[in-house]
């Protein structure tokens, strides 16, 4: 009879193995982390001994649950921001908050109190990406769990990297201090295409390839990210990526919900895996993956949760649950994705995504004892029906919960008995976290009391200044204009035609802040749009400075480039009210006494106003300059033979307010 250390034996035993084995009673042989034999218990009673043998009776004994993508640390942003659509959520919370708060003691936190969710739901091994990534291994390994951990390497600035070569050298780091833990293995994590460049990623799968790891990506998880793509490449996402040679690393592509077959053969002929990810891509209105499809051609496919701040939880039965559901729902066929082939994908299917199914993700002998033990002696697992042997992986699919989940053991050491953490103290994290929670809290709430504070935080802004001088005349037609712009006391440098739509989002805070989103079209002479240029503009209700024939001095606080699209403005910023207002516009560059002026001639479209109006402007930097030039645009109203009762004070956005 040969000694091991541990025995589980007399519940029934789900290898999960090639054949779908089933023992019941069954029992598992640990030795020195290693599951050394697993059968029938009356054999394995027979041809072992141990100190320690552990009564299963009532119980399932299955491999430890694999999660095959998440963000272990934002455990720490659960609930932050949520019933948003993902690029609202991730450019205008998550991302503004990882940069104010994202450190090495953050991740650890973040990582160990995930660990306990996943350790309490029977997972015994996760796929993360995220930054500072070797604080998230440190924390996984002593917690000891196991994980596949990617370094992010983004092409602009990141919490642990102010450029993306920064993140390589990172990863690279990464890499070599960790590489041959028997825990955690390190990984390159580009975090997307549309979030990456064709030389980052081809960087990223060189890397890979150097050291033999994995690189875990995500792929078309959105309808807009695909159509993006294809407009800009001129093809689908999987043969881009592919044609950067990152397919030849030990790839994992996270999602993968607007993918077509041609792109599911792709990812097969490379063994790329898939992790499936059914309640972020549900919560987030991503989509439904064809996980059927992708199962039938044969690829690889994992469950993953995703981050706990879009999911909200780590409970991978919850998700196995939700797969096989979603799956029949979506497909209208009550037979697709079986209770058996559920749980697979959350076991041996996602150690095959992950490509380490030669260590984990099955009993079999050989293999690291990664195991969880589920009481099924509830409620609501009563009764249990043995007539037909598939039944089991039903009552653990359809019924089963995570807090049924009663020990779990990685590498044969003891994560939690009888539902008590052994390795973690869950009490202590979850008042830490609450502290953190409570700095989020007061910093987005001050951010939240200003629009401009909103504006500077979502990045690629920066505050300006900039002071304008102007006048506004309402004309019955501007021909008697353009004629007079022809006087040699004017030289027109630059003129052009546009097509202006503009909304206006109104606030009401203390400073009556207005934000306009401009669609620029610029015309050819044909009136075919040759270039679009989006611009935002923040300005405040009143102006800073009345001149006479009311010419104004205003103010724009801010001014930039609109890099996000209308949708995601008014999502974000949740105005009180917004004004649309469209224009045709004649611009003039024109210079007059030295100086530089633009002359628009413009017709309102919406509001529908009858005549022309004539814009007067010039940009200002002291108080001298203003009135030196509001004496000019005087000069320049009485050559073109403008009446007093033809000067309009009201901005465009009053006048539409007042149609």
């Amino acid at each position: 009879m040969s000694k091991v250390d541990v025995i589980l034996t007399g519940g029934a035993v789900a290898t999960m193995n090639a054949d779908f084995d089933l023992f019941d009673p069954g029992a598992v042989a640990i030795r020195a982390g290693n599951i050394e034999a697993v059968g029938p218990a009356e054999r394995i009673a027979a041809a072992y001994s141990a100190d320690e043998v552990v009564d299963c009776a009532g119980c399932t004994i299955v491999p430890g649950l694999i999660n095959t993508h998440t963000h272990a640390p934002m455990t720490l942003l659960r609930g932050l921001a949520d019933d948003l659509r993902l690029d609202v959520w991730l450019m205008g919370y998550m991302m503004p908050v990882e940069h104010e708060f994202v450190r090495p003691d953050f991740c650890w936190l973040g990582t160990q109190l995930a660990c306990a969710e996943m350790i309490h739901s029977g997972t015994t091994c996760f796929a993360d990406m995220y930054y500072y990534e070797e604080a998230v291994a440190d924390a996984t390994a002593q917690a000891g769990l196991r994980a596949v951990c990617a370094e992010t390497v983004l092409q602009f600035p990141s919490p642990d990297a102010l450029s993306y070569d920064e993140g390589l050298e990172h990863a690279r780091d990464f890499i070599l201090r960790w590489k041959g833990h028997p825990l955690i293995m390190p990984a390159v994590g580009p975090h997307a295409p549309y979030t990456t460049t064709a030389d980052l990623l081809r960087a990223c799968g060189e890397l890979a390839r150097e050291f033999d790891v994995p690189l875990h990506i995500h792929i078309a998880e959105t309808a807009q990210e695909a159509e993006n793509h294809r407009a800009e490449h001129g093809m689908p996402i999987v043969p881009w990526v592919k044609k950067l040679g990152v397919f030849e690393a030990k790839v994992t592509a996270a999602h993968c919900v607007h993918i077509d077959e041609g792109e599911m053969r792709t990812l097969l002929h490379h063994g790329v895996g898939v992790a499936h990810n059914p309640t972020s891509n549900l919560k987030l209105a991503s989509g439904f993956a064809p996980v059927v499809r992708m199962l039938e051609l044969g690829l690889d496919v994992g469950i993953g949760t995703d981050g706990p701040a879009s999911n909200n939880d780590l409970d991978m039965w919850e998700e196995l649950r939700l797969a096989a559901l979603l799956a029949k729902c979506v497909t209208s066929d009550p037979t697709a994705l079986p209770a058996r082939q559920a749980l697979a994908m959350a076991t041996i299917g996602g150690a095959r995504a992950l490509h380490i199914a030669d260590a984990v993700g099955s009993l079999e002998a050989g293999k690291r004892a990664d195991v969880a033990v589920v009481d099924m002696r509830s409620p609501h697992n009563t009764p249990r029906f043995t007539r037909d042997p598939d039944a089991l992986y039903a009552q653990l699919v359809y019924a089963t919960k995570g807090s049924d989940v009663r020990d779990v053991m990685c590498q044969g050491q003891w994560l939690m008995r009888e539902r008590r953490l052994l390795t973690l103290d869950e009490q202590s994290l979850m008042a830490e976290a609450a502290a953190i929670a409570r700095k989020i809290d007061t910093f987005l709430i001050q951010r939240e009391e200003s629009v401009l504070s909103k504006l500077l935080v979502i990045g690629q802004v920066a505050q300006k200044k900039t002071f304008e001088i102007q006048v506004k005349v309402r004309l019955a037609d501007g021909a008697s204009i353009e004629g007079l712009l022809d006087s040699s006391e004017i030289v027109i440098l630059k003129p052009s035609r546009r097509r202006q739509y503009d909304t206006y989002f109104l606030f009401d805070d203390p400073w009556h802040n207005r934000l306009r989103y401009r669609e620029d079209e610029l015309l050819d002479q044909n009136g075919e749009v040759q270039d679009v240029v989006c611009r935002l503009t923040m300005t405040s209700e009143g102006k800073d400075r009345e001149y006479a024939k009311s010419v104004l001095l205003s103010r724009s606080r801010f001014d930039a480039p609109a890099t996000r699209s209308l949708r995601f403005y008014r999502e974000y910023f949740k105005p009180e009210a917004e004004v649309e207002v469209h224009k045709e516009r004649r611009r003039y560059r024109v210079r007059y006494g030295g100086t530089d002026f633009a002359i628009n001639l413009d017709r309102l479209i919406k509001p529908d106003l009858p005549g022309l109006f004539l814009e007067i402007k010039s940009r200002t930097w002291s108080k001298q300059d203003a009135e030196r030039k509001a004496e000019m645009i005087g000069e320049l109203l009485e050559l073109f033979q403008v009446q007093e009762q033809e000067l309009v004070k009201p901005e465009y956005v009053k006048l539409a307010i007042k149609a």
